[in-house]
């Protein structure tokens, strides 16, 4: 099998490369940090091809399709993405249209070109790194939780639309809390609960995925959470979350 990953050189994308490699998946890593990859080149026992690309260009993400559509890929990985603490009218527009690029625009030009794809040959996995986010609203860190929004209910409806059609392609959504990762660094600010292990994160994650599973929350934590979450109004959903963004704002 071979895996196209993108976000590959951190966090939960790395350690999802070094356990895709131990299942003997051959990879396709793409990040802008090539450092970082052939690090990783280097320490996996598995065939490795290095994309240096950066995401957040429209161009960029379909130049890795054209790159890539040949490679016979099995597994779609689209976990690139990131954060940006500090409230709406604060924030800086260019960078928060960057993440819109990233976080909705890249997964779902490479979603829907892997996906037709993939159904052609009647098989394949797409995992969409999605989050928790991807059930709220999020102050203080509101176009990166809009964004999952998105890209969570958008991998729910394709799933249903695979299911369907009984189609033997499975999507599936990762929607972890905090994790452990260089998110904090890149949205500047800090969660104010604790984080879960990347690598176990992207080993639960992989495993879920092969067992085609729809929505993966990796921790008994945020799955209890979530559940409670349906259950809370709106208006008390929104000032929890005000407040638990972290220290960014100081308050």
């Amino acid at each position: 099998m071979k895996a196209l990953l993108t976000g590959a050189s951190s966090g939960i994308g790395k350690h999802m490369a070094y356990y895709l490699a131990s299942q003997n998946i051959d990879l396709i890593l793409v990040a802008r940090n090539k450092k970082a990859l052939e690090k990783i080149k280097k320490d996996v026992n598995a065939n490795v091809k290095i994309i240096t690309l950066d995401l957040t260009i429209l161009d960029n993400v379909y130049k890795l399709y054209e790159l890539t559509k040949n490679d016979s890929i099995d597994i779609l990985i689209n976990n690139a993405g990131f954060g940006l603490f500090g409230l709406f009218k604060d924030t800086d527009l260019d960078r928060e249209l960057e993440m819109i690029n990233l976080n909705i625009k890249c997964y779902h030009i490479l979603t829907k070109l892997f996906l037709k794809d993939f159904i052609k040959k009647d098989s394949g996995y797409i995992l969409n790194v999605c989050s928790s986010a991807g059930f709220m609203a999020g102050p203080r860190l509101s176009t990166y939780y809009a964004t999952k929004n998105y890209i969570t209910k958008l991998t729910m409806a394709i799933n249903e639309e695979l299911r369907q059609g009984k189609s033997k392609v499975s999507i599936s959504a990762l929607c972890p809390g905090p994790v452990n990762t260089n998110f904090n660094k890149v949205a500047h600010g800090e969660f104010a609960i604790n984080e879960a292990d990347p690598a176990y994160v992207a080993k639960y994650a992989i495993d879920k995925m092969f067992k085609r599973k729809l929505l993966i929350v990796p921790t008994f934590k945020m799955k209890l959470t979530l559940f409670f979450t349906r259950f809370a109004p709106y208006r008390l959903q929104l000032i929890i979350a005000y407040h638990i963004q972290g220290k960014k704002m100081g308050k």
